[in-house]
């Protein structure tokens, strides 16, 4: 849960995975200020205010982890000391009615300059490593709007089973059993702590 993560530092080759903290708020808000990203993942529009509540209340939920997807390649914000820029974000949602060791897994890239690099592929691998071997997820689920030809691609490429169609809201709904097989095929990666004074 977003608990068990809220210190933790993943390091991959692409991407630096960090937990969402009150200073990545601005820069997230000024992302969620474009249509395009709204309607991708189905979100409102929220005032700076709000998105800062709404950081507060996922940092306290059991049913959510949430981390800040860093781009190696860019260097980090004004004030942030993360050798690394903000470019998206990957959340899994403990929400399923199959039981806990199933999640929902989603990923955004919203930074331009992040996109077709290969950072939503490693940032997904790594949380399925992370989940599978640290919080005992047997099965990931991608909830997929079906005019998202970027994302279908993605999770196909991870390997991930169209599972059903929700006509009504114009979603694919994949699946990713988690078997020793894959574990081995996924990357290593590089755990750290979060520091404050960073």
């Amino acid at each position: 849960n977003m608990k068990a993560n809220a210190n933790l530092v993943i390091e991959g080759v692409l991407v630096k995975l960090v937990p969402y903290r009150e200073e990545h708020v601005p820069k997230y808000h000024e992302w969620m200020q474009d249509p395009r990203l709204l309607e991708a993942t189905a979100s409102e529009p929220l005032s700076l205010e709000q998105e800062y509540d709404m950081q507060k209340s996922w940092r306290e939920d059991e049913d959510k982890c949430t981390f800040i997807v860093l781009d190696k390649a860019l260097p980090s914000e004004p004030g942030l000391h993360h050798g690394a820029g903000m470019a998206g974000d990957v959340n899994l949602f403990f929400n399923e009615p199959d039981g806990k060791d199933v999640a929902e897994i989603e990923v955004m890239i919203a930074e331009d300059k992040s996109r077709r690099k290969g950072l939503a592929l490693e940032a997904v691998r790594m949380m399925i490593r992370y989940a599978a071997t640290e919080l005992k997820c047997t099965k990931f689920v991608a909830k997929i709007g079906e005019s998202n030809l970027a994302s279908l691609s993605l999770f196909n490429k991870l390997g991930f089973r169209e599972v059903k169609r929700v006509e009504v809201f114009n979603e694919v709904h994949k699946e990713l059993k988690v078997t020793p097989e894959l574990l081995d095929g996924l990357q290593s990666v590089k755990y750290q702590q979060y520091d404050e004074k960073r």
